[in-house]
């Protein structure tokens, strides 16, 4: 089969296609033939082995070489004790224990996957998964009338996060780049900032912080969260993270203002009901880009550097729906 894969970390120069071994399914484990599958921040974490959290299981080269978590397709074959799917279920979910998206098949566990809605391309369920399950339960965490801020509200998990805390009643600041704010703006967003001008850390005070792509001090976030505000950090640099569980925990018991880490609860019970929100019209997929698998390396380059204006797809086959 094609595939993109990677030896070692770095740039997306070292991506590669190349024809490799189609993968066998074992006990509990699905074979996916993969259609779609959107590209997520954690694929150009684990494309660079950086921050130190993506080189987990690869310390020295990546223990999966292939790279994509979040595939939507048909089942190709199902392994011993699989009992929820059968060849030719169409298919997609969050594989990020494995990855291998960014390839014609992939191997999965069964209890990562669910069957793909009729009403969902294979496109637009391929953008779910893993974004839809942190946007669900990061805005869980504020309640109607409540001030929140995102910072990296443009991409995608932020385009699904605007849009539910807007539904729900929530004063939403989203923060991203300059080219994303008029973007922010058409998904619910009461104020917007772009980062590259203004410190965020600055304005509010906000109930409730979302970081998608935490870089900041813990007493920056402290000085932006109201009183018994909280702040939880997605994505971000190691020293972030660091900050945060550490420092970030004593000053949250000493001032009334919680400093964490969001725990994403992955699977099916997590994305599900967002595809239904999406299928009623309620929440709009905005996908801004499709690659063919052959570039994925561009795809990754796009998603990474900021550009993606909510979600990028691979499709390893055009054309399917």
């Amino acid at each position: 089969m094609r595939a993109i894969v990677h030896d070692r970390y770095g740039s997306p120069d070292v991506l590669r296609l190349a024809d490799i071994a189609t993968p066998t399914p074992g006990r509990g484990q699905v074979l996916v033939r993969v259609i779609a599958t959107s590209v997520n921040l954690s694929d150009w974490e684990g494309l660079h082995g950086a921050p130190a959290y993506a080189r987990l299981g690869g310390l020295f080269r990546p223990a999966r070489r292939t790279l994509g978590s979040d595939i939507a397709g048909v089942v190709q074959a199902v392994g011993a004790g699989v009992t929820l799917f059968r060849p030719g279920d169409n298919v997609y979910g969050d594989n990020l224990t494995l990855k291998g998206g960014f390839a014609e098949y992939a191997v999965a566990p069964e209890h990562a996957l669910a069957l793909k809605p009729a009403g969902l391309s294979f496109a637009e369920a391929s953008t779910l998964p893993q974004s839809g399950a942190i946007a669900v339960q990061a805005v869980a965490r504020a309640k109607p009338g409540e001030r929140m801020l995102i910072n990296g509200a443009g991409g995608g998990t932020g385009a699904f996060a605007l849009q539910l805390a807007a539904a729900s009643g929530i004063h939403v600041t989203a923060v991203d780049n300059a080219g994303k704010l008029d973007f922010m703006r058409s998904l619910g967003a009461a104020e917007v900032i772009d980062y590259r001008t203004d410190d965020f850390t600055r304005t509010g005070p906000y109930d409730l912080i979302i970081d998608l792509a935490a870089r900041r001090s813990v007493f920056a976030y402290r000085r932006a969260l109201a009183p018994g505000g909280t702040c939880l950090i997605v994505g971000g640099t190691t020293r972030a993270l660091l900050r945060v569980v550490t420092v970030g925990t004593l000053i949250g018991t000493m001032t009334g203002r919680r400093l964490g880490v969001l725990a994403v609860k992955p699977g099916p019970a997590h994305f599900s009901p967002l595809a239904d929100r999406c299928i009623a019209g309620d929440v709009r997929i905005h996908i801004d880009r499709v690659f063919p698998l052959e570039q994925v390396p561009e795809a990754l380059t796009y998603v990474g550097d900021g550009h993606a204006l909510g979600k990028v797809v691979v499709e390893a086959r055009a054309g399917v729906d």
